[in-house]
């Protein structure tokens, strides 16, 4: 199983340099868990960046891999490893998410760069 980062997401959808890094994760959507705080930064920045029209077309990419919602038991999870591991609160909840699946974490969000399963690419411009 797969957890894309929304800075990977957005990576991949501006087809930045990395975005090749990224594709063969996001691509396999029967092995790819969306975590529901990066529908939010993605469509928040895409709309913000280039519109509602890309914003919505980005989203329901993503929508078509198993999108997983922020519950309790996963809000309180996020809480503790993201204290444990010093990360801010969407990073929390979507190692949170990437951990309960037993998935792999693609990024290039260096707050994720030494922790385990993550596999991290500096960000390049």
């Amino acid at each position: 199983m797969n957890v894309v980062d929304s800075s990977a997401w957005l990576e991949y959808f501006a087809n930045g340099p990395n975005a090749g890094y990224f594709a063969p994760a996001i691509e396999a959507v029967e092995e790819l868990v969306v975590p529901s705080i990066c529908l939010l930064e993605v469509f928040k920045r895409v709309l913000q960046q280039r519109g509602e029209g890309a914003a919505l077309q980005a989203v329901a990419q993503m929508q078509q891999a198993d999108v997983v919602d922020l519950d309790a038991t996963m809000a309180l999870t996020a809480a503790y490893l993201g204290v444990e591991a010093k990360l801010p609160l969407a990073d929390s909840v979507v190692w949170a998410t990437a951990r309960h699946h037993n998935a792999t974490l693609w990024t290039q969000d260096a707050d994720f760069r030494n922790l385990p399963g993550v596999r991290y690419r500096t960000k390049r411009s």
